[in-house]
């Protein structure tokens, strides 16, 4: 019997002790990845990958002396097109939430491609977005503003939806495209909140609140909201409609403020009639014409970390709280 127990701890000290070393060697790679992190760029040859699937396709359409000659007068033009590899098209996704969390990415692209670009390339942004904070989506409107200052030609491509925040970042572009049916414009503000006071109230619940400065809070979740207090709200969002409208005429003059601020969102077609874009189209059109026209690099920053930092900062995490340091890191 004693001999059977001791086996047994014997075998489970054997799995705690490469648990151990798992975790320790994970924990190693990931700090050792954070230290040589810097933005993460890939960088894909769009019309390259055009080409190969083009290729693809052409060798099951022709027959074998066809597909050849193809293939040769293919090479020649590639060749060609080596020795003058002409002006560059960069394409940048955004896809908006309502933290406009993707600027974290944007900011790491556009960093890359001022770096990397020359006079008369462009900048093509696949944007899609309802909108969300107004100071993120001024953030990520910025980023793209310093593309344009920085005397890039700037087009924003919508397939499905720039609304509200998501307009605000098209807006800064020279040119904005949309396909027929995408969602666009929403050149208004909007707050809600729920108010659980009469709730608390009647199950005799008191909520208390302390702040200092007058304005300091206008309207609570739970506290007594005053007329006063919603008022002051109003004009907070009236100034913030106001500034929102001074920013989309600043970018589009021609524009009749008056008919399209109004918080209304219209589909691409009644969009180009209100002047809200420029043209219709789909992002693939754009893009598939320009790598006609010479390169196409889709620029993107990948996410926060690679799965061995991930795992890693998990298992610094319960580490930690094993051996009670009380150095926990933030998840």
């Amino acid at each position: 019997m004693l001999t059977h127990y001791l086996l047994f701890l014997a075998k489970t000290a054997t799995v705690v002790l490469a648990l151990l070393i798992l975790a320790g060697g994970v924990i190693y790679l990931s700090r050792k990845g954070a230290r040589q992190r810097g933005p993460r760029i890939q960088v894909t040859d769009l019309r390259a990958q055009y080409r190969r699937n083009g290729v693809l396709v052409e060798q099951h359409r022709l027959d074998k002396a066809s597909a050849k000659a193809a293939a040769k007068a293919r090479k020649r033009r590639e060749k060609e097109e080596a020795a003058d590899m002409g002006d560059c098209t960069f394409v940048l996704d955004f896809k908006g939430d309502l933290r406009a969390s993707a600027v974290t990415n944007l900011r790491d692209e556009v960093s890359a491609i001022l770096d990397a670009a020359r006079p008369g390339d462009r900048v093509l942004v696949r944007l899609d977005s309802g909108g969300g904070m107004v100071n993120a989506y001024g953030l990520a409107a910025a980023q793209l503003l310093r593309l344009r200052e920085a005397q890039l030609q700037l087009i924003v491509l919508v397939d499905q939806v720039a609304a509200s925040g998501g307009y605000l970042m098209a807006v800064t572009a020279h040119e904005i495209v949309a396909s027929p049916f995408a969602l666009v414009g929403s050149i208004g503000v909007v707050a809600q909140i729920p108010n659980f006071h009469r709730w608390l109230r009647e199950r005799h619940i008191d909520f208390e609140q302390f702040t200092a400065g007058k304005y300091k809070r206008t309207v609570t979740l739970f506290g007594e909201n005053t007329d006063a207090g919603r008022q002051k709200l109003r004009e907070e969002l009236e100034d913030i409609h106001s500034l929102f409208r001074h920013f989309v005429a600043e970018y589009r003059p021609q524009l009749d403020l008056e008919r399209v601020a109004t918080g209304e969102a219209w589909l691409g077609i009644r969009a180009k009639e209100l002047g809200l874009v420029d043209r219709l189209a789909t992002s693939d059109a754009v893009i598939q014409e320009a790598a006609r026209r010479g390169r196409v690099l889709a620029v993107h920053a990948q996410g926060p970390g690679s799965w061995t930092q991930r795992l890693g900062l998990r298992a610094q995490q319960a580490w930690d709280g094993l051996i009670g340091t009380g150095n926990h890191l933030p998840s």
